[in-house]
């Protein structure tokens, strides 16, 4: 059986790196959101927030969330678009792992 062209293929990369900036976008959407609550949970229990402590903390959480979300998105683009099955193990044969 052949395998797929994956990201080699122009059309199927388009496709698949649309995919993949759509959902980063959803997620800065989530991570604004998500920045914003903490914001508010902070200012409700603390009181008034210093504007660095307010911009440390909204920046803060918002690019944890997107990092987390981009390396995701990358290894879930790197496993649909058939790259992990193209890589070739030099070792296969001489390493024995059962």
């Amino acid at each position: 059986m052949e395998q797929p062209d994956g990201l080699d293929d122009p059309g199927y990369a388009a496709f698949a790196w649309g995919r993949f900036r759509r959902i980063l976008w959803g997620m800065a959407a989530v991570a604004v959101l998500a920045a914003g609550l903490a914001e508010y949970w902070l200012w409700a229990t603390m009181g008034e927030l210093h504007v660095v402590t307010a911009i440390a903390t909204f920046l803060g959480v918002f690019f944890t969330i997107m990092m987390a979300a981009a390396l995701m998105g990358l290894m879930f683009l790197s496993s649909g678009s058939g790259h992990d099955a193209q890589v070739e193990d030099p070792l296969k044969d001489e390493v024995d792992l059962d």
